[in-house]
C-alpha cells in the first residue's frame, strides 16, 4: 500500500468520526433521561423532525422547528437558556445542536436515540 492509499483512508476515517461522534459542548441524554427533565420550565425543547413526522407523534412541551428552518428561526430562542433537541434517530438534532452551538448557544442538549427510543 502506497503513503497515497494510506491518507485517502485516513482522511475517510476521519470523515466518518467527524460525522458520527457528539459535538463538543453538546451534552448527550437518554429517553429515560429526558422524562425526568420534560417539567423544567426553564428549558426549550425543539424537535427538528419535518411537520408531517412530528403531527405523527410527538412529545407534549416539545415545539417543532424542522432542521432546514433551524438556521432562521434560532433567533425565536433564548441563547440564555438549555435547548434540548431531538428528532427520530439522533441524528439530525446532533446536526441542529452543532448548528446552535456555532451560533452561540452555550446549553445545548441531544437526545441519543431520538423518538425511536422515546416509550
Amino acid at each position: 500500500m502506497n503513503m497515497l492509499n494510506i491518507v485517502f483512508i485516513a482522511l475517510i476515517i476521519l470523515f466518518i468520526l467527524w460525522r458520527i461522534l457528539p459535538t463538543k459542548g453538546v451534552r448527550q441524554i437518554t429517553a429515560a433521561q429526558l422524562k425526568d427533565e420534560l417539567a423544567d420550565r426553564n428549558k426549550q425543547f425543539i424537535d427538528v423532525r419535518s411537520p408531517r413526522e412530528f403531527k405523527a407523534n410527538h412529545i407534549r412541551g416539545f415545539r417543532n422547528i424542522p432542521l432546514d428552518q433551524l438556521r432562521f428561526s434560532s433567533d425565536s430562542l433564548l441563547k440564555d437558556q438549555e435547548v434540548v433537541l431531538i428528532c427520530q434517530s439522533g441524528m439530525r438534532s446532533s446536526k441542529a445542536g452543532t448548528l446552535l452551538k456555532k451560533s452561540g448557544f452555550e446549553k445545548v442538549t441531544n437526545v441519543k436515540g431520538g423518538m425511536s427510543t422515546w416509550s
